[in-house]
């Protein structure tokens, strides 16, 4: 099965200070232990790349594309999946949606991905099923 990457999953597997770092570590062994493809777009990593650099520095950015990339396949976005994208983006007029995101929505699509890595609960509003499994509170 494969197993789409979000930048709020790679930023906290990252960051030992993010709040979901313990639980993006223990979500990232099962993925790769499990041998499942992991997928990202190249604005996935992009962004992962400016968010790390700048709450982390070079170093950060380095382990990443060391230890972190080379288990992630990377889906470049033509200019339709953007221009869709940028569509999603406009018509769904939401603030905290990025254009990011909305483009992983199109990527997900056409690539028939159901799951992806991430904390961003717009995943689980767009229909996908988001790892890990986060419990809902009562």
């Amino acid at each position: 099965m494969n197993c789409f990457v979000d930048t709020s999953a790679l930023v906290a597997m990252a960051d030992e200070s993010d709040p979901n770092h313990s639980r993006a570590r223990e979500q990232w062994e099962e993925l790769t232990d499990s041998e499942e493809l992991l997928i990202a777009t190249n604005y996935v990593i992009v962004e992962t790349l400016a968010v790390l650099q700048r709450r982390l520095g070079l170093q950060a950015v380095r382990e990443f594309l060391t230890e972190v990339c080379p288990a992630i396949e990377v889906e470049w976005v033509e200019v339709q999946t953007h221009e869709e994208g940028v569509e999603r983006l406009l018509s769904l007029n939401r603030n905290k949606l990025s254009l990011v995101d909305c483009v992983s929505f199109g990527a997900m699509r056409r690539m028939a991905v159901k799951r992806a890595f991430t904390f961003d609960s717009h995943f689980r509003e767009q229909g996908f099923e988001a790892l890990p499994v986060v419990p809902t509170s009562r």
